[in-house]
C-alpha cells in the first residue's frame, strides 16, 4: 500500500472505522460536519493518509492555495486522512476517515481503505451520509440505516434498502466491505432540499445520535445541539418571510405527518436500554476527568 502514508500504527481496542466524504454523499455537508465533530470531540490524532494523485481529476476537484504566515503560498490537495481516538470508558476505540469522494479508481481506493482497516484491526465499518429530500426543516431529521448482513439489520432494526440508481463512494465502499466479510453499517440523514445553508448542524446531530446507537460510544454533543436549535430558528424565520416557501414547507409537514400517522409507532426504548446508555455516557465522562 505505497499510496498510504503512515504516521503511526496505534494498538486500539476493537476499533470501528467511521467514514464520511465530501461530495455527492454529503448533502448540506452534514456527514463531514458530523465526522469532524467526532474528531474534535475525542481529540483524535492523524495516523495515516491516502496519496490523492491516482484518485482525483484535479480539474474537477481542484487543490486550493493559502498563505502561511502571510507570505508563503501553500498548496492544499484533496485529502483522505485517517485519525485514531482512544475512547476512555467505552468498550471500543475509533478510527475516523475524513475525505473527499474520489474521481477515479474507486475499486483500488476501496482496497486501500480495507487494507487500512485490517492493518489497524477494525472490526466494523460505519459510513455517514446525507441526501437531499422532500423533508421539512421543522421536523426531526429522517434517518435511514443499512446493514451489510441480516444480523446487523435485525440487531439495529434497519430496513433492507430497495434503492436502485446512481450511487456514490459510500455505497460502493459499503458493498466492498460486505464482499470482504467486514460488517458495515451505512447511516443516512435526509436534508431539506430548499435550504442551501451548509453545514447543516441539525442533520449532523442526527447522524451523531444514530452513530452512538450503532457504535456503542457516547458523544457529548451539547455544542452541536445549540447550533442545531439556532439553525432551525434562522431557517424558520427565513421561511416565514416568504409566503410561497412557507406554503411549500407546510405542505411538506402535512405530508410527513400523514405518513407518520399511518405508520406503526416507533418502539420505545426499555428502561434498561436508557439506563445502560446513560451509564456508558457517565463512564466516559469520568474517564476523561469531567
Amino acid at each position: 500500500m505505497d499510496e498510504v502514508r503512515w504516521r503511526d500504527r496505534p494498538a486500539l481496542r476493537d476499533p470501528a472505522l467511521v467514514c464520511a466524504f465530501k461530495g455527492w454523499n454529503d448533502a448540506g455537508e452534514a456527514a463531514t460536519a458530523a465526522l469532524g465533530f467526532l474528531i474534535d470531540s475525542f481529540d483524535a490524532t492523524e495516523v495515516a493518509s491516502i496519496d490523492p494523485d491516482d484518485f482525483y481529476d484535479f480539474t474537477a476537484v481542484r487543490p486550493t492555495v493559502r498563505l502561511a504566515g502571510g507570505r508563503t503560498r501553500v498548496i492544499e490537495w484533496p485529502a483522505n486522512r485517517v485519525y485514531a481516538a482512544r475512547i476512555a470508558g467505552a468498550e471500543r476505540d475509533l478510527l475516523l476517515l475524513q475525505g473527499a469522494e474520489p474521481s477515479l479508481h474507486w475499486k483500488h481506493f476501496n482496497e486501500l481503505v480495507l487494507g487500512i482497516s485490517r492493518a489497524l484491526g477494525a472490526s466494523t465499518l460505519i459510513t455517514l451520509g446525507a441526501l437531499l429530500a422532500d423533508v421539512p426543516h421543522s421536523r426531526p431529521v429522517p434517518m435511514t440505516g443499512i446493514g451489510s448482513d441480516q444480523d446487523l439489520v435485525e440487531r439495529f432494526g434497519f430496513e433492507r434498502s430497495n434503492y436502485e440508481g446512481p450511487t456514490g463512494i459510500v455505497g460502493v465502499l459499503h458493498h466492498a466491505c460486505a464482499a470482504a466479510g467486514l460488517p458495515a453499517i451505512s447511516l443516512w440523514a435526509s436534508v431539506p432540499h430548499y435550504v442551501a445553508a451548509a453545514p447543516n448542524p441539525k442533520a449532523a446531530l442526527a447522524l451523531i445520535r444514530a452513530f452512538e446507537g450503532v457504535a456503542g460510544v457516547a458523544v457529548d454533543a451539547s455544542e452541536l445541539e445549540e447550533s442545531s436549535e439556532e439553525y432551525e430558528r434562522q431557517v424558520s424565520a427565513a421561511v416565514a418571510s416568504d409566503p410561497d416557501v412557507k406554503s411549500f414547507v407546510e405542505r411538506l409537514e402535512e405530508t410527513l405527518d400523514e405518513v407518520q400517522d399511518a405508520s406503526p409507532p416507533d418502539r420505545i426504548p426499555s428502561a434498561d436500554t436508557i439506563a445502560r446508555d446513560f451509564q456508558r455516557f457517565l463512564r466516559q465522562r469520568r474517564s476523561n476527568g469531567e
